[in-house]
């Protein structure tokens, strides 16, 4: 294959298919590189639960409230005018998925779950349970409209250069069936997901020392390499810190059963999660993501135990989607249970003396309201802690699942990367999670990756196009 495009998008996910099937509405001629040759090939977006808000905020709201939501989960570390555009096209993204035939419903109580892809996704038999919903309608819905709109699809297409010429991009390098294929075009769209299953490159930009002991909570398709791509041609690369995942039961490491669902957050975050020396070592109020970042920086990302009690397990356990209480117990998850703490210890291989003064300290510290004593200090929200104090006690050893980096290509409210020197790289364009910029880095919550995706490939296919949004 060597031909000519008007726009060449490297990736088959929601990002990409979203930037192609917005360029062939605008008339202009698309073709999608996927890598795998699979028709139903597996990318994060296909697994995805497709639940569309930002920032836990539901897109029907204003967008003043979006941006500030935004800026609140980033703690203003977002780039001002990508947050705002998000912020500005996230009604508009599930609006034109909508006129695309993707049907969406009410997936839960909580007001930012008013947009999940219908039949929505469970997962319960595993992560690979995933075939006629949610995500997989709705890749091959885009796909189908893509098509029908004269662009295509190009499977078992693996991309390894980008072409450039005189400071523009121009085309990619790439291999087809074993066979060298080159694409000439006006526009490249990286959108092939994060570095979420490249070791070196987590171990490179300082996620983790050991990705080997982290729970690949995705579909291992995200191997960074657009980044890789984007960074040899020298294009700026955002803050590479952080990433978008849960605690997950150590024993998922090996059982597929045991992710994406259940994880470990609201548990570890009404308790505590503590190392192997049995004391804390993160602010578990900040939340799941948070955690899970703390947890994958450890020595071993694998390490740490949540330790919590019986009302927590009844309470905060049983809670939200497919839920650790009793899911973990039925997959047959390692959940240790004793009637006193330092019993527990035993049982969880950690220093009796050392747990049961961290529980007396977080009980203490929670019953005259100076959780800022602590060591280290905790917050109350987004999770509150609850006392550990209702027998029996329950530990569960853990691991950070990563579901995929929040780091990546530079792009500015045109989806437009740039060069080192901050000037635009014309010609190139990113979406999805190959870009970064509006998290924040590991500190944030999750903005949400798929109004991200959905938005960032539409406003990539409009200024390609010149009808900006």
């Amino acid at each position: 294959m060597n031909r000519t495009f008007d726009i060449c998008v490297v990736g088959g996910g929601l990002a990409g298919l979203s930037a192609a099937l917005r360029a062939g509405q605008l008339g202009l001629h698309a073709v999608v590189l996927e890598q795998s040759p699979d028709e139903r090939y597996l990318c994060n977006s296909r697994m995805s639960s497709c639940v569309f808000h930002l920032a836990a905020t539901n897109v029907l709201s204003p967008p003043e409230e979006l941006e500030r939501a935004v800026t609140a989960a980033t703690q203003g570390r977002a780039h001002p005018a990508l947050a705002k555009a998000l912020a500005a096209n996230a009604e508009r993204a599930v609006r034109w998925l909508q006129q695309q035939g993707v049907r969406f419903i009410r997936g839960g109580a909580a007001p930012y779950h008013n947009f999940v892809v219908a039949p929505p996704a469970t997962h319960k038999d595993g992560p690979f349970d995933i075939a006629g919903r949610g995500g997989d309608v709705l890749l091959r819905t885009l796909e189908a409209a893509l098509v029908q709109a004269g662009g295509e699809v190009r499977r078992g297409t693996a991309v390894r250069a980008l072409r450039v010429e005189g400071g523009r991009c121009t085309g990619v390098e790439a291999e087809q069936g074993g066979q060298p294929a080159g694409v000439s075009a006006r526009a490249v769209v990286i959108a092939d997901g994060g570095f979420q299953a490249n070791p070196e490159l987590l171990t490179k930009f300082g996620i983790t020392p050991d990705a080997s002991r982290m729970v690949q909570r995705n579909a291992g398709s995200g191997r960074g390499d657009g980044l890789r791509m984007a960074a040899a041609a020298g294009a700026r690369l955002s803050d590479m810190l952080g990433f978008y995942g849960h605690l997950m039961c150590r024993d998922a490491l090996a059982r597929d059963r045991l992710w994406p669902y259940p994880w470990l957050d609201l548990v570890a975050g009404a308790g505590m999660a503590v190392g192997p020396d049995g004391r804390r070592f993160a602010d578990e109020g900040c939340g799941g993501v948070y955690l899970s970042n703390r947890v994958a920086a450890l020595p071993d990302p694998a390490g740490a135990v949540a330790i919590f009690d019986q009302a927590i397990w009844d309470g905060p356990g049983a809670a939200f989607l497919n839920p650790p209480n009793p899911r973990l117990l039925d997959h047959g998850g390692t959940v240790h249970r004793a009637g006193t703490i330092e019993a527990l210890a035993r049982l969880a291989g950690l220093p009796a003396d050392a747990l049961a003064d961290e529980v007396t300290r977080h009980n203490a510290a929670l019953a005259a309201g100076r959780l800022d004593t602590l060591q280290p200090p905790r917050s109350a929200a987004p999770l509150a802690p609850m006392p550990i104090a209702s027998a029996p006690f329950y530990a569960v050893p853990v691991a950070a699942g990563i579901t995929h980096t929040m780091g990546g290509i530079a792009i500015d409210e045109h989806a437009r990367a740039a060069h080192q020197d901050g000037s635009v790289f014309e010609g190139l364009y990113a979406a999805g999670s190959a870009t970064g910029g509006v998290e924040g880095g590991e500190h944030a919550g999750y903005v949400g990756g798929l109004v991200k995706a959905c938005v960032t490939g539409l406003l990539a296919a409009e200024h390609v196009a010149g009808h900006p949004a």
